[in-house]
């Protein structure tokens, strides 16, 4: 590599880790209103009536693991579907077991369910899978009900958000909101508490787990759309957009950064430096816990965080699911001795980053149009 090709290089990864760290979803691009609103002309599939392609929409909003979306829906009749979980988008590297599909196909359910009330419909779920890697998960029938408004704009502007957690400790008011929204299965450790150390550092040491992992990286890389072309032709993935890297850094990173930039020890090095960073922000820890490890456990607390994700911003909190101490068997094993809390007949299922913001940023992660995940 000559001596311009490597500054280029470097000043790219610098700029992309600078901006986001390596992981899951502020440019003004706004690449996200540009295609929802593309979306809008387009035609909805025969299967589906009006309210049932908006539910669906709605439902696609939920949040997954790299943005990559691994749901789809057969349509047996316009009240009768079947949640399926898409082999393609699975992430076999950081999630082996399919732990966090599970928790993703419940936050999608969870929109569904809350889009289908608006709607006039209750909606009963029924698990039909027998193992975490069945395509057909969740049964869905749709009931005619009366009408709750629960407000459709927090499906839409609910986002992840890593940066500017203010250290503010969390009011017990927003706890316990927060509690009873995933029912009773939360436990906050605020920052400068002995927990919240071991946290801070359990997700560091696993990070440097993981970035070692090839394997782990290359699924990392094939996720990142670094260019609007390819954040175009996929509407999934992570992009500049979503790392929140703004300004000039996205506009380099957008027209130099490649695929295997994502491989190399300097972007590794920067990535550990910028979560060493993100662990010492915010006011403390959400852990959201499961009673199990079945199916219905992670889609249940898929569900549970879901409901406590509509609530974050309207009372300005950021949630930032750090992933990796739960995706590595030396973090996972870590959370449980060490937090006597955490009984053992309970088992972490998310570990979130949490704080206040002086200003909440717009969602911006790209979701993939429901005539792509709907199938007869």
């Amino acid at each position: 590599m000559d001596r311009r090709e490597f500054i280029k290089k470097s000043m790219a990864v610098t700029a992309l880790i600078a901006g986001s760290g390596m992981l899951l979803p502020s440019c003004k691009n706004d690449l996200r209103s540009e295609l929802m609103g593309i979306d809008k002309l387009s035609k909805k599939p025969d299967q589906l009536d009006h309210d049932g392609y908006n539910i669906l929409y709605y439902a696609s909003l939920a949040p997954s693991g790299h943005n990559s979306q691994p749901w789809f829906v057969k349509i047996i009749s316009k009240t009768q579907w079947i949640i399926g979980s898409d082999s393609n988008r699975w992430l076999p590297h950081v999630d082996g077991t399919n732990r966090e599909v599970m928790l993703s196909l419940g936050a999608f359910i969870e929109n569904l369910a809350q889009a289908a009330n608006t709607f006039g419909y209750a909606v009963e779920t029924t698990i039909i899978a027998k193992d975490r890697f069945a395509s057909d998960i969740v049964k869905i029938d749709l009931v005619k009900s009366k009408v709750v408004d629960i407000g459709l704009q927090r499906i839409v502007s609910r986002r992840t958000v890593r940066s500017h957690l203010l250290s503010k400790e969390l009011k017990a008011s927003d706890v316990d909101d927060f509690s009873k929204s995933t029912d009773g299965h939360l436990f906050y450790f605020p920052t400068g508490t002995e927990h919240a150390d071991l946290m801070k550092q359990a997700e560091v040491d696993n990070y440097i787990i993981q970035s070692k992992n090839t394997k782990a990286m290359e699924e990392l890389a094939f996720w990142i759309r670094f260019d609007d072309d390819k954040a175009r032709k996929f509407r999934d993935g992570l992009t500049v957009d979503g790392m929140e890297i703004s300004g000039f850094a996205g506009w380099y990173v957008r027209h130099f950064m490649k695929t295997e930039d994502v491989m190399t020890k300097d972007f590794s090095d920067k990535g550990i430096e910028k979560t060493k960073e993100q662990v010492e922000e915010g006011a403390g820890w959400l852990v959201i816990t499961s009673d199990g490890n079945t199916i219905t456990d992670l889609i249940e607390t898929g569900r549970r965080f879901q409901r406590m994700a509509l609530m974050a911003r309207g009372k300005m909190i950021a949630l930032h699911p750090m992933t990796q101490i739960l995706e590595e068997k030396k973090g996972q094993k870590h959370i449980k001795d060490e937090h006597e809390e955490l009984e053992t007949e309970v088992t972490p299922q998310f570990m979130l980053r949490v704080g206040y913001l002086d200003k909440y940023p717009d969602p911006v992660s790209l979701r993939r149009p429901v005539e792509w995940f709907v199938r007869s």
